[in-house]
């Protein structure tokens, strides 16, 4: 059974900082993707950071600077190094892993999340 576990939210005051982790199981971590998403109340879900199999980061342009995603495959975890935060990027953070077969299609596997709330 696939397993998605986010931790290390919680409670920062804006400029503060938050590293964010996800421990993965009952999946070949090595071979997915990982990503972060977020969603605010009242918001769609939205991409924060993926980072390949290979371990090459990727930032849609709204994201850069401020976030840093990285992986370990030898303990099949992926965090989120959150910096400069903002009341905005109050929300609450989802792992993902990502993975296309070709024979079988594409596997997205999901966590609860974690909250992080940005406020003074």
């Amino acid at each position: 059974q696939v397993q998605l576990v986010e931790s290390g939210g919680g409670l920062v005051q804006p400029g503060g900082s938050l590293r964010l982790s996800c421990a993965a199981s009952g999946v070949i971590f090595s071979i997915y993707r990982m990503g972060w998403y977020r969603q605010a109340p009242g918001k769609q879900r939205e991409l924060v950071a993926t980072i390949t199999s290979g371990g090459n980061p990727n930032y849609p342009d709204s994201m850069k600077g401020r976030f840093t995603i990285s992986r370990d495959s030898a303990k099949n975890a992926v965090y989120l190094q959150m910096n400069t935060l903002k009341p905005e990027d109050t929300a609450n953070y989802y792992c993902n892993a990502h993975k296309e077969f070709q024979s079988t299609g594409t596997r997205d596997y999901w966590g609860r999340g974690t909250q992080v709330t940005v406020s003074s």
